[in-house]
């Protein structure tokens, strides 16, 4: 049995004991993988009803200054996206890069009044507020938040059960941000998450932490989910995971997240560049990446996990790509995946060839997301 007395826990490491989940190391935590039903039934749960998450490991951190102008510019600095456009009670995605042109990890941030709210990964989380501290404007106040819980509560059923607890959520929209009252405990709430179903991402203080989720539980639509159901939930909806579909080497032209890089802040823009690799995202921008992030789908029912490499004939060939996601799709019935693949096999429905235990198996490219996004627009 492996020693685990050096992980961290999450404000709901009891509560997951007692609802009878298996904990697993996570990111230098101990988390929930998964509970009695399985990651099948979670995963599906999810899906038809609403599930609870705790995602208190990522990191919260809140960035201050004398003004809303002065801290957008500044986090400007550091990521690609535009966040001085970005209207107060409203949330977007983004990614800080390097020199290189690399994702050093990536985020999201919202605007709530004067003030930027950022949630970084888990694992990149200290790089990133020592990254605040040393690169923006010195003025910029960079405080860690370590008192405070993110639960996300994830599904069709999500938005209904927060709007009885306060009919205030009911008018958020996909990406909206807004202080609620749930069960009589003030949080801080996001109409997001990663699953991409309906719901809420909600950031609560450690001591009501636990009192909310047995609250959410009560409801008959909400079960618990753990960190097995959360990938597959995410892998179906085309999201990445850091460290694996996405990282310090990848480019986000490569990446397929050249959506999130808005127009002010490209070659013309009134904010073109001005962050780390810009002199390699922009051109990249235009004339495009040598390899891309694509679906995959294998042929018949075995999964195609991270690391398979994936080869443009049944027999010989060259190897022109490798799997970064993979494992079976509850939703979709069949074994789904992600990778890379060289720009000129990128077309969807592609038919390509990945190596298992020395065995060459068919796949094709396919459209990313595997299961259309339920999001509340």
């Amino acid at each position: 049995m492996s020693d685990t007395s050096d992980l961290k826990q999450t404000p709901l490491y009891e509560l997951h004991v007692e609802l009878g989940a298996k904990m697993v190391p996570f990111a230098g935590y101990s988390m929930p993988v998964q509970y009695a039903p399985g990651v099948m039934k979670e995963h599906l749960h999810t899906r038809a009803a609403a599930g609870v998450f705790d995602v208190s490991h990522m990191g919260q951190v809140i960035l201050s200054g004398e003004s809303w102008d002065h801290v957008a510019r500044s986090f400007e600095s550091l990521v690609p996206q535009d966040v001085l456009g970005l209207a107060d009670g409203r949330q977007r995605y983004g990614f800080f890069t390097n020199e290189s042109g690399g994702i050093a990890d990536d985020l999201m941030f919202a605007r709530r009044c004067e003030t930027l709210f950022v949630v970084v990964n888990a694992a990149c989380k200290d790089a990133d507020v020592v990254r605040m501290r040393t690169a923006l404007a010195p003025d910029i106040q960079v405080s860690e938040i370590t008192d405070r819980a993110l639960i996300a509560l994830q599904g069709p059923r999500a938005g209904a059960v927060i709007a009885a607890m306060d009919v205030r959520a009911d008018a958020m929209s996909f990406m909206d941000v807004a202080d609620l009252t749930l069960d009589g405990v003030e949080v801080w709430a996001s109409r997001s998450g990663y699953t991409g179903e309906d719901g809420f991402e909600i950031s609560v203080s450690e001591e009501d932490a636990e009192q909310l989720t047995r609250a959410l539980l009560a409801h008959e639509d909400v079960a618990p989910i753990g960190l097995g159901a959360r990938d597959s939930l995410r892998l179906e909806a085309g999201l990445c995971l850091y460290g694996h579909d996405i990282d310090a080497a990848t480019n986000p032209v490569e990446g397929a997240l050249t959506w999130a890089i808005q127009k002010v802040r490209r070659t013309g823009g009134d904010r073109a560049g001005g962050f780390p690799g810009a002199d390699v995202i922009l051109p990249a921008l235009e004339s495009g990446a040598s390899r891309k992030r694509v679906g995959l789908r294998p042929e018949g029912r075995a999964p195609m996990r991270e690391g398979v490499e994936i080869f443009d004939a049944p027999e010989g060939g060259n190897v022109i790509g490798k799997v970064t996601s993979g494992g079976f799709g509850p939703t979709t019935g069949g074994p789904v995946a992600m990778g890379y693949v060289a720009i000129e096999h990128s077309q969807t429905g592609t038919s390509l060839w990945g190596e298992v235990r020395g065995k060459r198996l068919a796949l094709r490219v396919a459209k990313l997301p595997f299961v259309a996004a339920n999001f509340k627009r």
